[in-house]
C-alpha cells in the first residue's frame, strides 16, 4: 500500500485529497502537514515536516508557497519525493525547486487535470502553425479566494504557446496604463476572480477575419486532486533523481 503525507492537509485541495485516499484501496495516508496543526482525521498532523519521524513513499503537497523550504529539507534529509501542485512560487523558489531536484524526486505542476496538459499540447501546435500573424491573449477565471494571479496554469500555457510560437514573445498583464496599438511579441494574460468558479482558462488565437478559442473548464476540484494523487503512485516508483511533471504521467 502506497504511503502518502498530505501537506497542507487542512485546507479545501487538501481535504479534497485525503477524501480520494480514503475511498482507493492503494493509498494510505500516513500524515499531514498544516501549520494550523490539528488531530480531528484519521492521521496525525504535523504544524512542521521536521516533526515526523515515520516513512512514507511521497508527500502531496496543496498549501502555500511559504511551505516550500520546510518540504525541501525535509525532501532531501528522508530522501522522500515531493508532488508539488502549489501555485505562486517566485524565480527565486522555482530555482530552489530545481536545485533540490538534483538531490530528490520532484514533480511539479501548476495544474494536475490530465485535460490541461493535452490542452497544452493542443496550444503548442496552434501556436507553430500559426505564428505571428495571430494576436494570443489568454483569459484566467477562478475563485474570490484564489490569491496568485495569474494563475499557474496561465503562465504554463504562455510559456507553451511563446516556445511554439517562432518568434520572440512579452507577457502583458494590465493594458489599462497603455496607450498604444497591441505588439506582435505580445501574449495577453488576464486574471478573473469571483464567486466559487474552480478554474477556467480560455486561449484566444484572434487573426485577420478569424478567431480560434481553446478552452478548458474545470467542474471540480477533484480532477486536481486526483491528477496528484495519480502523480504519487507515479513518483513511488521512481527512483532516479530529477524534476518531473506531467508529461510523463500521461505518456
Amino acid at each position: 500500500m502506497l504511503k502518502i503525507i498530505i501537506s497542507g492537509c487542512n485546507g479545501h485541495m487538501g481535504r479534497v485529497v485525503e477524501s480520494l485516499c480514503a475511498a482507493d484501496p492503494q493509498v494510505e495516508v500516513v500524515a499531514g502537514f498544516d501549520v494550523l496543526g490539528s488531530n480531528d482525521g484519521e492521521f496525525p498532523v504535523y504544524s512542521s515536516p521536521a516533526q515526523f519521524t515515520g516513512k512514507a513513499d511521497a508527500v502531496i503537497d496543496f498549501s502555500s508557497p511559504a511551505a516550500l523550504n520546510g518540504l525541501l529539507d525535509f525532501a532531501q534529509a528522508t530522501g522522500t519525493p515531493l508532488v508539488l501542485a502549489t501555485t505562486g512560487y517566485t524565480p527565486e523558489q522555482v530555482a530552489q525547486i530545481g536545485a533540490a531536484a538534483q538531490k530528490v524526486p520532484i514533480f511539479r505542476s501548476a495544474n494536475m487535470s490530465l485535460g490541461i496538459n493535452v490542452l497544452l499540447e493542443l496550444v503548442k501546435k496552434a501556436a507553430s502553425v500559426l505564428g505571428d500573424s495571430y494576436d494570443i491573449e489568454i483569459v484566467e477565471r477562478h475563485h474570490r479566494r484564489k490569491v496568485d494571479a495569474p494563475s499557474g496554469t496561465a503562465l504554463m500555457i504562455a510559456d507553451a504557446a511563446a516556445s511554439s510560437c517562432g518568434h520572440e514573445t512579452e507577457y502583458v498583464f494590465e493594458r489599462h496604463s497603455v496607450r498604444h496599438p497591441r505588439d506582435k511579441k505580445e501574449i495577453g494574460i488576464s486574471a478573473v476572480r469571483g464567486g466559487t468558479i474552480v478554474g477556467e482558462h480560455e486561449i484566444i488565437f484572434a487573426g485577420h477575419d478569424e478567431i480560434m478559442e481553446i478552452k478548458h473548464t474545470a467542474l471540480s476540484r477533484e480532477i486536481f486532486a486526483q491528477g496528484a494523487v495519480e502523480a504519487a503512485k507515479f513518483m513511488a516508483t521512481v527512483q532516479a533523481p530529477g524534476l518531473y511533471d506531467m508529461s510523463q504521467l500521461v505518456k
